[in-house]
């Protein structure tokens, strides 16, 4: 799978980016597979940081309207 299911969560992508990684560091993967997991990784964390951006505005946007509401 090399591109993030569209249903899939951010701990399921991590999980999926931490399972590269692994067989990266331990010599797992054939030379000619390599590249397409690297590829993969990359992809992934986009997602993530994608993930990651939105949550950030969105609990931004929470703390803002708590403060205007204090106000």
């Amino acid at each position: 799978m090399i591109v993030a299911a569209k249903k899939e969560t951010y701990l399921q992508a991590m999980e999926r980016l931490e399972k590269i990684v692994r067989q990266i560091d331990n010599n797992e993967l054939d030379i000619d597979i390599l590249g397409e997991k690297i590829k993969e990784a990359n992809e992934i964390i986009a997602f993530c940081t994608e993930k990651l951006t939105k949550a950030d505005k969105e609990v931004e946007k929470l703390l803002q309207e708590k403060r205007q509401s204090e106000e």
